[in-house]
């Protein structure tokens, strides 16, 4: 930070209380003062840089958009895990001196906690998760569709037990989805989940409806809508029965669905509308990811890499 901008900052951030803080009450040495001023000093140009003015603007998404901001820039774990220390220190000393209720780190995690996303299927792993239901099944049909759409909707678990039938406008290729808080959105989807929902409905829902159905569309064999657990396990059953090897859970397959998208190249609006995120931060986190790939493909193939 240079000039009066910087001086802004401090004092907004309280930057100068901050080192009489780690000095005199914590008795850091000057070595771990210096340190972490520098990391708060950084943090605090980055959030007023990116509309948090003063510390009473923080959000944990900012924070974690600063920490994701470092490992872009190339810093080692070890320093990260210095500034995430230091940045949770900063945060303790404004709650102790009653600038904040509220701490906005709490949940920050270092790199050697990160896990940005679980395992993401490749296309080809996808397609072939999608093949193993067999007619062998007796509830083939259905798996095979509840599988196309959860990956072709991007849906939550939460989301794909609880469609009904009536959300359905395959016609149109879309489907109404109510996500959390209630909040419906409109999401397309492509020939092959369409054609195994229509082949669902035809084939084997009628067979299962037995007055239990609730108008929900997936059912189990008794007749009334799928558990969450159901879910889960049919997916368990399958990932295995193709042999993948990753971890998979109902939300690999939404994970996987925006990934996708991104690295066809997506505009990442597009994506958060269909993924049904209230903030766009909370999609970024699979930009985070694309570069990620982007950087290990570098180190890879790149013959001076």
């Amino acid at each position: 930070m240079t000039g009066s901008t910087g001086d802004l900052v401090s004092r907004a951030y309280l930057l100068e209380r901050y080192a009489d803080f780690l000095s005199i009450e914590q008795g850091a040495s000057p070595r771990t003062l210096e340190a972490y001023g520098r990391d708060v000093a950084r943090m605090a140009q980055f959030l007023h840089d990116h509309s948090a003015p003063c510390p009473a603007d923080v959000t944990p998404l900012l924070l974690r958009d600063f920490i994701y901001h470092l490992k872009d820039l190339g810093l080692a774990p070890a320093s990260i895990r210095r500034t995430v220390s230091a940045v949770r220190t900063f945060f303790r000393f404004l709650i102790s001196e009653g600038v904040l209720v509220r701490d906005p780190s709490e949940r920050l995690e270092s790199p050697s906690r990160w896990r940005t996303l679980p395992d993401v299927l490749t296309a080809d792993e996808v397609s072939l998760l999608l093949a193993t239901p067999s007619l062998d099944e007796p509830l083939a049909f259905r798996d095979r569709a509840m599988l196309e759409l959860a990956y072709g909707a991007g849906l939550r678990v939460s989301e794909w037990i609880s469609i009904g039938v009536r959300d359905l406008m395959l016609e149109d290729g879309l489907l109404r989805v109510f996500g959390k808080g209630s909040r419906e959105r409109l999401v397309p989807i492509g020939r092959s989940a369409i054609g195994a929902v229509a082949i669902y409905l035809r084939e084997l829902r009628p067979g299962l409806e037995r007055g239990s159905g609730q108008g929900v569309l997936f059912l189990n064999a008794r007749g009334t809508p799928l558990s969450r657990m159901g879910a889960w396990k049919i997916l368990r059953k399958y990932v295995d029965l193709a042999g993948i090897s990753k971890t998979v859970s109902p939300h690999t397959l939404r994970h996987s669905f925006a990934t996708h998208l991104l690295e066809g190249g997506a505009d990442l609006r597009a994506v958060q509308e269909m993924l049904g995120h209230a903030d766009i931060s909370t999609t970024q986190i699979y930009t985070h990811v694309d570069r990620e790939y982007l950087r290990t493909v570098h180190r890879q193939y790149h013959p001076r890499s």
